[in-house]
């Protein structure tokens, strides 16, 4: 996404950053299901610091450094450009679509897959490559890509990911591969972005092996924010090789916040499927028996399991065990509103 300075988007302000809720012995089955919630709405708030990053990194790392995370903070619903109403497309209007400038063809079919048309996935996937280059970084395409990696819906995350990819002039090769390398070894300070994008493009099954190596380098960085973004980058790559390091960073990682991301990522963010997701359980199980873990990396644990499979036997490892010996498949998915806090 190109940086002007003169068009700060809204979502790139101060955006509160919550710990799980406090822990209450008296609603022990209550709590998968809290910090479930805590790790869907993180999820949501952490997709749009991971944008204000791509945008304005250098931004983003100042309001890091003065706004420490702080427990139970509230979550407040992201401002948003996208109506909640589901907006309908006639014949007459894609066929007009074609007409008008690729940025307005680029929102608005990107505003029809977010309220599931069909017609427009397939419009986005035709007219992806041609608008690379062209597509500038608005606060609506800010906050519709957004709202579309926020869909359950894989085809419309992946949407998202290709206009981003347009929007910021990346054609899905080996040379963008390595010029986002170059970046990362030559500019620390633009690995947030890089990270992420690198990811993006593994997805897109770009060198997804020359990403995964590269994100598991710096996955085991010294510095904190450098590992933070490495494990976005891992969520968005999506391949079944990014799961064993996602869950041995929610159980290793020095750092509570970087283990609640890849929690995050392992329940409900980035590009993993369904069925990747249900993959982890049986190694998510081990981990109820691994005293090296403390109670809070614990809890995220149980969250993880809730939110893959739809079920909650509160924290007893053996009732889990047992339900998922009959049950290797997910129950009803848990949708939890945007826009809650947590008492």
């Amino acid at each position: 996404m190109t940086v002007r300075p003169n068009h700060l988007p809204v979502a790139t302000r101060a955006i509160p950053e919550p710990l799980m809720g406090p822990h209450r012995a008296s609603a022990v089955h209550l709590q998968p299901v809290r910090v479930a919630l805590c790790l869907l709405l993180l999820a949501a708030v952490s997709t749009a610091a991971g944008f204000g990053v791509a945008r304005f990194h250098n931004d983003w790392a100042k309001w890091l450094s003065a706004h420490p995370v702080q427990t139970a903070s509230p979550i407040q619903p992201l401002p948003s450009l996208v109506s909640d109403s589901r907006p309908a497309a006639t014949s007459v209007e894609l066929e007009k679509l074609s007409h008008l400038a690729p940025q307005q063809q680029a929102e608005r079919l990107l505003d029809l897959a977010i309220h599931r048309d069909e017609r427009s996935l397939e419009m986005i996937q035709q007219r992806q490559d041609a608008w690379r280059g062209r597509l500038e970084s608005t606060d609506r395409l800010f906050h519709l890509v957004l709202a579309a990696l926020d869909s359950e819906d894989p085809r419309v995350r992946s949407a998202a990911v290709e206009i981003d990819l347009a929007a910021s002039n990346l054609s899905k090769s080996p040379q963008s591969v390595t010029h986002l390398l170059n970046l990362i070894n030559n500019d620390p300070g633009s690995r947030s972005l890089t990270l992420w994008r690198l990811g993006a493009l593994g997805n897109r099954g770009v060198e997804p092996t020359i990403v995964l190596t590269t994100l598991l380098r710096y996955a085991h960085d010294s510095n904190q924010q450098t590992r933070f973004w490495a494990v976005e980058g891992l969520a968005m790559l999506g391949t079944d090789e990014s799961i064993d390091p996602l869950l041995y960073i929610l159980a290793h990682d020095s750092s509570e916040r970087i283990r609640e991301r890849a929690a995050c990522n392992l329940a409900r963010s980035g590009m993993l499927t369904g069925e990747q997701r249900l993959s982890a359980v049986p190694q998510l199980l081990n981990l109820l028996d691994d005293d090296s873990l403390d109670a809070a990396t614990q809890d995220l644990v149980y969250a993880v399991l809730h939110s893959i499979t739809g079920a909650s036997f509160g924290k007893d490892p053996d009732a889990w065990r047992e339900w998922w010996s009959h049950h290797d498949r997910p129950e009803t998915p848990h949708h939890f509103p945007r826009g809650l806090s947590l008492a």
